[in-house]
């Protein structure tokens, strides 16, 4: 869905002649004041930002207490990105005129992105203390608290604004917003629907894609982000579409969505990883890596394309050499990050062996010594380096290793199994045979491994999912 400006410009410049007259002893030089002034004006609306400025930078030296000189010239430099010398010019307004709930607001624009959150709440209170029943001056703050990720405070105001102007669409659409992010799931429905009947849009059909998606309306869900990526194929639309195929396990409709996502986006990275995983679960498992390694390119430092790339190298051998050459990429980029490190560890370990060519394994061991070392409590890597050991039959480091990977997470199948395979070796039958039941209980368990794979994907769709926004 578009994103949404921090808040609605509000532009008060005040024509009024008197007010040079005033400040002006000679009548000749109040009008040539007030030409220019209104010339300025004209430049501004006209977009000729650089003449506007010209004029009344001339202008404020003759017009130093000019609330409209400096609200103005606030607004030129605010519109050119300047926004350091807009705040001046914009501070200034405001102390000329306190009482001005206009330029509160367009200081509290400024404020905002210049990241001084605090100091721009605090104008758009006192714009709305101003004018309590005033649309915009409700809409601001309640949009301002919106971006500021202070939903709950933000309702009050947006449902005020509603009640003076129902048939504000940009309104009524960030109420329904911070409804759905509330979980007051059937106003923000109710309203949703109010408002498709005053504008049927994509993003409608989007957010209520959301909301039916948060009650369990799976069906339903599915069916608003079909017609809101009809209606809009934008690149966020696709994406929830096809995402919502994949987190209900609809394999086929998902790729064929991410395919043709891909081919208008291709540069987005999340459609790639959503491609890539929804191969993998349907078990392509070469065409989910080229998919996966594509999206590592376009963002390598991006860490959610790494888990599922290193689940379908786990399930085919082919790409060895690209797939290692990613990890290693990624373990450079990320050098204090164990999960980086492992990766690349076990692409190497299983690349190597796949080809039977220039395994190293103390290299390896290194690696995953290095991954304990960054998070001890990883217990992949105590499983991993134990099997390391147990290969070259070195089972007082082997056992160690796979005892404190259970006592990390019991319920790790492989893990049972391997330490049972070395008791057995050292003749210890009683402790192997309890390794082997608990293996057997686990694997028995297989759902609780699709559960975990759903997560996963869960994981990734909704960390993928843009963060909050309003619409113009």
């Amino acid at each position: 869905m578009s994103k949404r400006p921090w808040f609605r410009l509000l532009v008060f410049i005040s024509l009024v002649c008197a007010a040079f007259a005033k400040a002006q002893n000679n009548q000749s030089e109040n009008q040539k004041l007030n030409l220019q002034f209104q010339s300025a004006v004209a430049q501004y609306h006209a977009g000729n930002l650089a003449e506007a400025t010209s004029q009344l930078e001339d202008l404020l030296p003759r017009a130093p207490k000019s609330f409209e000189v400096h609200e103005l010239l606030g607004l030129v430099y605010a519109a050119q990105s300047q926004d350091a010398k807009a705040l001046e010019h914009l501070e200034t307004a405001v102390r000329l005129k306190p009482d001005s709930a206009p330029a509160r607001t367009n200081l509290a624009a400024t404020l905002t992105r210049l990241g001084k959150l605090d100091s721009a709440g605090e104008q758009f209170q006192k714009a709305l203390s101003l004018e309590p029943q005033n649309f915009d001056a409700n809409h601001n703050l309640g949009e301002f608290y919106i971006q500021s990720k202070k939903i709950k405070e933000a309702s009050p105001y947006l449902e005020r604004a509603q009640q003076i102007n129902p048939a504000s669409y940009g309104n009524g659409y960030d109420l329904a917003l911070a409804y759905y992010l509330t979980g007051r799931l059937g106003e923000a429905e109710k309203l949703a629907q109010s408002l498709l009947q005053q504008k049927n849009v994509g993003e409608l059909h989007n957010l209520l894609g959301q909301i039916y998606e948060k009650e369990g309306k799976f069906v339903a869900a599915g069916n608003e982000y079909e017609t809101a990526a009809h209606m809009d194929p934008s690149e966020e639309n696709l994406f929830d579409w096809g995402s919502e195929l994949l987190l209900h396990r609809t394999y086929e409709p998902a790729i064929e969505v991410f395919k043709q996502a891909t081919l208008r986006y291709p540069d987005s990275p999340r459609l790639k990883i959503g491609l890539g995983m929804a191969l993998y679960s349907r078990g392509l498992y070469d065409e989910s890596i080229t998919a996966l390694l594509a999206a590592s390119d376009l963002n390598p430092s991006d860490p959610r394309c790494y888990l599922f790339l290193s689940k379908a190298y786990e399930s085919s051998p082919n790409h060895a050499e690209d797939v290692i050459q990613r990890f290693r990429r990624y373990a450079e980029l990320q050098p204090g990050n164990a999960l980086a490190q492992y990766y690349y560890a076990m692409s190497l370990w299983k690349g190597k062996r796949s080809e039977n060519s220039g395994l190293d394994l103390h290299e390896v061991e290194s690696l995953l010594q290095k991954v304990i070392a960054l998070d001890e409590k990883l217990p992949e890597a105590h499983v991993q380096l134990g099997n390391l050991y147990a290969d070259q039959h070195e089972y007082e480091k082997s056992i160690p290793e796979y005892t404190r990977a259970l006592e990390l997470d019991p319920n790790l199948p492989d893990a049972h199994y391997r330490l049972g395979t070395d008791y057995v070796h050292l003749g210890q039958k009683d402790r192997a045979h309890k390794e082997f039941d608990m293996y057997q209980q686990l694997r028995a368990q297989h759902m609780a491994e699709v559960d975990k794979e759903r997560a996963e994907v869960q994981q990734f769709v909704y960390a993928a999912k843009s963060a909050p926004s309003t619409k113009p």
